[in-house]
C-alpha cells in the first residue's frame, strides 16, 4: 500500500486514530448500540454508562468535573456555542464588548466578524514577532464593558502558547468571562482549567488520536447555570445545551484517547520535542537560510513553522513524494491568501507563502525524521535549481 511508505508530519491538521481507541469504539457500533436517552432497557443503560465513563475521562484530562463537560460535534461547534451561547442569553448584562486576537482559528474569527456586523464591539489583540499576545495590550482592551474574552491556548500554525492565566486574571477583574479554544493544546501539553482560570474551553478528539466529528465544551459549573443559551435545539440532550442523538461510539473513543494522553503526556512531550528539535537542527544544517518561526518563545513540543528560502511552500509540499506537511492552518488549505497568523506576526506575504508547517505526533519516529529531512533537502535543491 502506497501510504505505508509515507511520513506523516501534519498532526495539527488531524491525528490518526490510535488503534486502542478504535478497539474501544467497535462494540458500540453493533453490540452496544442503544440510545443512552432511553434508560428503560439494558441497551440504553449500557450506552449511557459508557458515555458517563468517557465524560469522566475527559474531565480528568483537563482538571474539570464530569458534569462540566458537554459533548459537541467538534471544537468549531464548541467555539460557536461558547461565543453565541453567552451572547444570545436573554437576561445577560448590557455589556457588548468581545476581545479576541488576530491569530485565532477561523472558528473564533468568523463568529467575531458576524457579531461585529450585528453591532457588537469587537477588539482583536495584536501579537508580537513570536506570535504572543502582549499583556499590556490585553489590559488596555479588556474593560468593564467586556462580556467575553476568547483566546486560543496554543496556535495551530506556529505552536505559540499564550499567557492565558494572566489574561484570565485581567478578564475576571472586570467581571468578564474567558473562553479558550484549546483544541491544539489538550493532549499535547498539561492543561488544567482551574489552574488557568478558564471559564469555558473547547476540545476536539481528532487532535489527540481520537475520532473525527466529536468534541466537547467545558463550562465552569456556576457559569452554565446562569449564562449559556443553546445554539442547537431539539431533544434537550447534554442537559439542554446541545440537542442531538448522542454519538456513543465517538464519545467512547474520545474518552479512551483522553485516558491514553493523560497517562502518556510527560513521556510524549519529551520524546516528540526531541524529534522536533532534531528536525529543525538537521534542516538548518542543510539549508542554512531557513528561519524557524516562534523559536524564541514557549511553543507546542510537536510544532515547527519553517520559512524556506527560494521556493513556494505549496510547490515544495506537492513535490515531496513521501512526506506530508502543511502550509499553515488545515482550514485554510487551498486559499490564495497567505496565512493571517504569519502576517499578524509581521512576516511579509512573500515569506508567509514560503512557510511550511511540520507537526509531529505519537507515531513519528527518529528514522522518519531523518528520512523526511533528506527528502526535504533534495526536493528543495531540485526546485531551486529549476527556477
Amino acid at each position: 500500500m502506497l501510504l505505508e511508505k509515507t511520513i506523516y508530519l501534519d498532526n495539527n491538521a488531524t491525528t490518526p486514530c490510535d488503534p486502542r481507541v478504535v478497539e474501544k469504539m467497535l462494540p458500540y457500533f453493533s453490540e452496544i448500540y442503544g440510545n443512552p436517552a432511553n434508560g428503560y432497557h439494558i441497551q440504553g443503560r449500557m450506552a449511557a454508562k459508557a458515555v458517563d465513563k468517557a465524560r469522566g475521562q475527559i474531565a480528568e484530562l483537563i482538571g474539570a468535573q464530569p458534569y462540566e463537560i458537554f459533548f459537541t460535534g467538534g471544537a468549531s461547534e464548541s467555539d460557536n456555542l461558547a461565543i453565541f451561547g453567552i451572547i444570545r442569553k436573554p437576561n445577560r448584562s448590557s455589556r457588548n464588548r468581545i476581545v479576541s486576537s488576530k491569530i485565532e482559528h477561523k472558528a473564533i474569527l468568523n463568529p467575531c466578524k458576524k457579531l461585529k456586523e450585528e453591532g457588537y464591539d469587537v477588539s482583536l489583540l495584536p501579537v508580537d514577532s513570536q506570535g504572543v499576545i502582549n499583556i499590556n495590550h490585553a489590559k488596555k482592551e479588556i474593560n468593564n464593558q467586556t462580556l467575553l474574552v476568547s483566546l486560543h491556548l496554543a496556535n495551530n500554525e506556529i505552536g505559540t502558547i499564550q499567557p492565558i492565566k494572566d489574561i484570565a486574571d485581567i478578564a475576571h477583574e472586570y467581571g468578564a468571562t474567558i473562553h479558550s479554544d484549546a483544541a491544539q493544546a489538550v493532549g499535547k501539553i498539561p492543561v488544567n482549567v482551574e489552574d488557568l482560570g478558564i471559564d469555558m474551553l473547547s476540545i476536539s478528539a481528532h487532535k489527540f488520536y481520537g475520532p473525527k466529528g466529536i468534541g466537547a465544551l467545558y463550562i465552569e459549573e456556576g457559569l452554565r447555570n446562569i449564562s449559556i443559551e443553546p445554539i442547537i435545539y431539539g431533544g434537550g440532550q447534554e442537559n439542554g445545551l446541545r440537542s442531538g442523538t448522542t454519538n456513543v461510539p465517538a464519545i467512547v473513543g474520545f474518552g479512551e484517547a483522553a485516558e491514553i494522553c493523560r497517562n502518556k503526556l510527560s513521556e510524549e512531550i519529551q520524546r516528540i520535542s526531541s524529534l522536533r528539535d532534531l528536525l529543525e537542527a538537521e534542516l538548518i544544517s542543510r539549508i542554512p537560510d531557513i528561519v524557524i518561526n516562534a523559536q524564541k518563545t514557549n511553543r507546542l513540543p510537536n510544532t515547527s513553522s519553517i520559512i524556506i528560502p527560494g521556493v513556494e511552500a505549496d510547490a515544495l509540499i506537492l513535490n515531496l513524494v513521501n512526506v506530508m506537511m502543511g502550509t499553515g492552518s488545515a482550514c485554510n488549505s487551498g486559499a490564495l491568501e497567505p496565512s493571517h497568523v504569519l502576517q499578524a506576526m509581521g512576516i511579509s506575504r512573500e515569506a508567509a507563502s514560503r512557510t511550511v508547517r511540520a507537526s509531529l505526533g505519537r507515531f513519528t519516529t527518529r528514522e522518519q525524521i531523518l528520512q523526511a529531512v533528506s527528502e526535504f533537502h533534495s526536493t528543495h535543491s531540485k526546485l531551486c535549481s529549476s527556477t
